[in-house]
């Protein structure tokens, strides 16, 4: 099996965009060609990382409207869904695609367009991913979210301020995200005084509604310095995908993912390391509480431990475990096939020293990028060759 590079990559700017999705994927894919130093004729496959183009603009095809706009035909097309985490998806397929041999360059591009729908149409849309029994009694992911936190808080004794120091650390690592929706810090209490959307949670402890658009290159391991100097790609050293219960209240534990720690069990084994020799990762924090799950699952600290860890600024910027230093989901904005990538752009910059301001030490870094509450899951770890 071909060990996998990611010689390219870019992100356009997330938030409100005047661009419809086929827009903002052309935009991301021109730049991560040029960033490679290819054409769009050089791609044998292209893939897009979208969940809901249909639902949310009446607009299907996408994938197709993609290779005419980037010059890539013949390649073969196809459209990755998988609801929130479709960007991770798309991750796993096009690394499947070059490890397999049946492509020599692949390009993955994640986009959505959301913002020119209403709050509510745009909750719903997103709701439709969770089971009908649930759906059909208005169950929304927020509702998940403040069940999940208010037990999380009972069971670990853990205070209402550490959820908010999640959206505060957040928001000041977007401030030096250029692409980011929110580059504006918050103080503790502007969170914890914020509406109260679904209780314990308020208007802070949520991502944004967004429009954006990210994109990745990757080829075989053993040609990418013939496209890029040695120490400007990344290898994916391991990634593994893994599904919970569609229906949430099945879980022995709702705040376990087993989702996250089954896909991350696949990728520390594949790229032989352990928890402990992460140096920096992107956790999906469309709610607050979400890092806490995540960061335990994946193994960084023990069960009802990942409060406390924020707390103590571990996962601060120049903390000892870095989590979220493009700002996350949080600040930085939740395009829905757009995050897992976009997830991934950031791992890639920092592994290749090229982060800017939000540079950390880093030689190994983890993306874990969540569908609806833990339906499905992809956690991809990047090493740098530095």
């Amino acid at each position: 099996m071909e060990r996998v590079a990611i010689i390219g990559a870019s992100m356009t700017r997330f938030g409100q965009r005047d661009a419809w999705v086929n827009e903002l994927l052309a935009e991301a894919g021109e730049a991560a060609l040029d960033d490679a130093g290819i054409g769009g004729g050089d791609l044998d496959h292209l893939y897009v990382s979208n969940m809901a183009s249909g639902e949310f603009e009446g607009q299907t095809g996408v994938p197709n409207a993609l290779a005419h706009d980037l010059g890539a035909m013949p390649a073969y097309t196809a459209r990755i869904d998988q609801t929130s985490s479709s960007g991770g998806a798309g991750v796993y397929a096009a690394w499947q695609s070059i490890a397999s041999g049946a492509s020599d360059c692949t390009m993955l591009v994640g986009g959505e367009k959301m913002t020119h729908r209403t709050t509510a149409e745009a909750t719903d849309v997103i709701a439709s991913l969770t089971h009908p029994v649930e759906y059909k009694h208005g169950v929304t992911l927020p509702s998940f979210a403040g069940l999940t936190a208010r037990l999380y808080l009972d069971e670990y004794d853990a205070p209402r301020e550490s959820l908010g120091k999640v959206a505060v650390k957040n928001h000041r690592n977007g401030v030096d995200n250029p692409h980011a929706q929110f580059q504006k810090e918050v103080d503790l209490d502007t969170v914890l005084e914020s509406p109260v959307v679904a209780d314990p949670l308020r208007l802070y402890d949520f991502c944004p509604i967004t429009d954006g658009s990210a994109a990745l290159v990757f080829c075989p391991e053993s040609v990418a310095a013939e496209y890029v100097p040695e120490d400007e790609y990344a290898v994916v050293s391991g990634i593994g995908g893994a599904t919970d219960t569609h229906v949430v209240h099945e879980r022995a534990d709702p705040t376990t993912m087993g989702g996250v720690a089954d896909s991350s069990d696949i990728a520390y084994e594949m790229a032989g390391i352990g928890p402990d020799d992460v140096d920096v990762a992107e956790l999906h924090d469309m709610f607050t509480i979400l890092e806490f799950l995540q960061s335990e699952d994946l193994g960084f600290f023990e069960k009802g431990e990942g409060w406390k860890a924020v707390e103590a600024g571990v996962t601060d910027r120049d903390g000892e475990l870095p989590i979220n230093t493009s700002g996350g989901l949080k600040s930085k904005g939740h395009p829905l096939g757009a995050s897992g990538v976009a997830q991934v752009y950031e791992i890639y910059e920092q592994v290749t020293g090229n982060a800017g301001p939000r540079q950390v030490e880093a030689d190994t870094g983890l993306a874990c990028n969540v569908g609806g509450f833990g339906n499905c899951v992809t956690t991809t770890i990047l090493e740098g060759t530095q």
